[in-house]
């Protein structure tokens, strides 16, 4: 019996100290990673995260991963190393059991602590509670560009569209509509004081909102050319397993390699990192010309690596090589480009950069970038393709650098920064635009002299007409709270199979019709809905209704009978007091009714009383 104690103690030991050194290097890692993880990303957010965790290593910045070695794995080695010379030390005393204890209940908490700070930086309880329930929104307003008509001019315009790394308004001065004393990014802001950056009769430059699923490069890649939020939930669409990237979608490539354009994309780091390549490959066949090709190519030394690949002065210079060789060609191109200096933290200091900004890197770099977009606009201009060519300067997102924009004020709305050079479009309105990037899918074909039916594609507005964005016709809060929770229809369109086309919600053959809401009116009570282009439907129409309601059981439902105007368009009239005033979202579905007497759904919408 002795023998058998003397046994289950010793295993006892050797178990718990395994476990414990165990629990010690996984928390200190845990610990460690938070950390730095936050300290990189100051305003990460959890669809970024989520993505990321789903998508590809390959093309990292090694900077970042030895970055991350430094860190959090060596300090946890460490710490583990001094835990085992404690256990050796105490090794047959009596406080060895104490120690092992004491080790287990500071690992546990420290973990349960850092996890807990983590949830609520990333508000993990409000985006899991937002995953557990579907919102309408995206499926009521978004326009499918299959189903949308589209008129190219004859002789077709060329495209160059730069992603701006970063880049905002805010980095100007206040009297130019920033956010700081000192204006650091001059060029840029006189280059969108001279083109359109829609800030109507305002001389301060205006840019556009990124929205949930757009805050990170390829969610703003994704947004820019599709009018939708990279939103994809936990359990699906794992982007490193994928053949496809969201095969249910028309994105801007798939438009314009219908129209026969020649189509690339040129950026300086590896294009597999966060599935652009794919992306890119799948909606387009666009020309991959990133830091790989460059490399197989000798556009660059051999083993000749910086920050994320190679800087921008050396992608500027490829993109005049490149321009050169596409205004060549007999057909249109769209040249996509990525800047990366501006990344953050604290950007790549290049040979062109001054030290400006008394030792602010970042400031330094913005600079440099502005100087060198300035440069490369002028180039352009110079060229003889430009006379029939449209260019689009777009930040991505706002800075992910943690202290850069500290001292702007928190009333101050931060933006992306956008400007429209030699466009073929004329606004129709003069006010300042509230938009999101997701409006600049259907702009940049407007831009290009494209006329669109209804004037919007996926979730965008075209800016340059009078219809009303997604912001204008509700406000921020609202489509971002509708943003975040998950989407049926993109559920589907992430999901669909090449040959499964039908699993589309609005299938190209079913009736349909055009829905506007029009702001609540609260001196009459009345909220007005207009019908227009009832497309699909073959039959006598013998009236069309609106079924409305705000309750989710839908116990309040009204219907209400819409009378035909002398163009053709129904016309309702949402009475507001029959609800009791109720504030909130109402819930709108139009039918038409044949002449069977049976009623056909055309869509659904949702207006707003606030």
């Amino acid at each position: 019996m002795q023998k058998i104690a003397w046994f289950i103690k010793k295993l006892f030991g050797i178990v718990g100290t395994l476990i414990a050194m165990l629990l010690t290097f996984a928390a200190a890692l845990v610990c460690f990673s938070l950390s730095w993880m936050f300290q990189t990303w100051s305003n990460l957010t959890m669809d970024e995260l989520v993505y990321h965790l789903q998508s590809p290593l390959e093309g990292t910045n090694t900077g970042m991963v030895e970055e991350y070695i430094q860190m959090c794995v060596v300090p946890s080695i460490l710490i583990l190393i001094a835990i085992i010379i404690g256990f050796a030390g105490l090794r047959h005393r009596k406080k060895y059991y104490v120690f092992m204890a004491l080790v287990l209940v500071i690992a546990v908490a420290a973990t349960s602590v850092s996890l807990y700070s983590a949830g609520e930086k990333l508000d993990i309880k409000d985006y899991t509670k937002s995953q557990g329930s579907y919102s309408e929104f995206i499926d009521t307003y978004y326009v499918n560009p299959a189903e949308t008509g589209m008129e190219f001019p004859e002789q077709k315009r060329n495209l160059i569209y730069i992603f701006l790394e970063s880049m905002e308004i805010t980095y100007a001065d206040q009297k130019n509509g920033g956010g700081f004393d000192e204006n650091v990014i001059p060029e840029l802001t006189e280059i969108a004081k001279e083109n359109e950056d829609f800030s109507g009769t305002d001389m301060k430059l205006n840019g556009a909102y990124a929205l949930t699923g757009a805050t990170w490069t390829m969610g703003a890649m994704f947004a820019h050319t599709s009018g939708l939020p990279l939103n994809i939930s936990i359990d699906g669409n794992n982007m490193d397993t994928q053949d496809s990237f969201f095969p249910g979608i028309i994105t801007m490539g798939d438009i314009l390699r219908e129209e026969g354009y020649s189509q690339t994309l040129l950026i300086g780091s590896d294009a597999t990192f966060g599935g652009r390549r794919l992306y890119f490959t799948d909606h387009g066949q666009f020309d991959i010309v990133d830091y790989n090709y460059a490399a197989e190519n000798q556009m660059i030394p051999e083993g000749y690596a910086v920050w994320w690949g190679y800087e921008d002065q050396k992608l500027f210079q490829f993109a005049k090589d490149k321009l050169t060789e596409l205004a060549a060609q007999d057909s249109p191109f769209n040249l996509t480009m990525l800047t990366v200096d501006t990344h953050f933290e604290d950007g790549y200091v290049c040979e062109q950069c001054r030290n400006e900004y008394e030792d602010n890197s970042y400031a330094n770099v913005m600079a440099c970038s502005s100087r060198q977009l300035g440069e490369f606009i002028n180039w352009i201009q110079q060229q003889d393709f430009y006379e029939n060519t449209t260019i689009v300067l777009a930040g991505d997102h706002p800075t992910m650098d943690s202290d850069f924009c500290e001292d702007v004020s928190d009333m101050y709305d931060r933006k992306t920064y956008v400007t429209y050079i030699n466009s073929a479009a004329e606004k129709e309105v003069d006010d300042p635009r509230v938009y999101s990037t997701f409006d600049l899918f259907p702009t940049t074909l407007a831009a290009m002299g494209v006329r669109i039916e209804g004037e919007r594609l996926g979730l965008g507005t075209n800016l340059y007409s009078s219809t009303q964005t997604l912001l204008e016709r509700f406000d921020v809060d609202t489509v971002q709270r509708e943003l975040k929770k998950k989407s049926k229809l993109m559920e589907e369109l992430a999901d669909l199979n090449e040959d499964d086309q039908e699993l589309l919600v609005r299938e190209s053959g079913a009736p349909i019709a055009d829905i506007y809401v029009d702001s609540y009116d609260f001196r009459t009570g009345i909220m007005p809905v207009i019908l227009s282009n009832i497309r699909n439907f073959n039959g006598e129409i013998q009236s069309v209704m609106l079924a409305v309601w705000t309750e989710e059981d839908q116990s309040d439902l009204q219907w209400i009978p819409m009378e035909v105007d002398e163009n053709g368009n129904y016309n309702g009239r949402i009475n507001v007091p029959g609800f009791g005033y109720k504030v909130g979202t109402y819930m709108i579905q139009a039918y038409v009714i044949g002449g069977d007497g049976t009623p056909v759904i055309l869509g659904e919408a949702a207006g707003v009383v606030s």
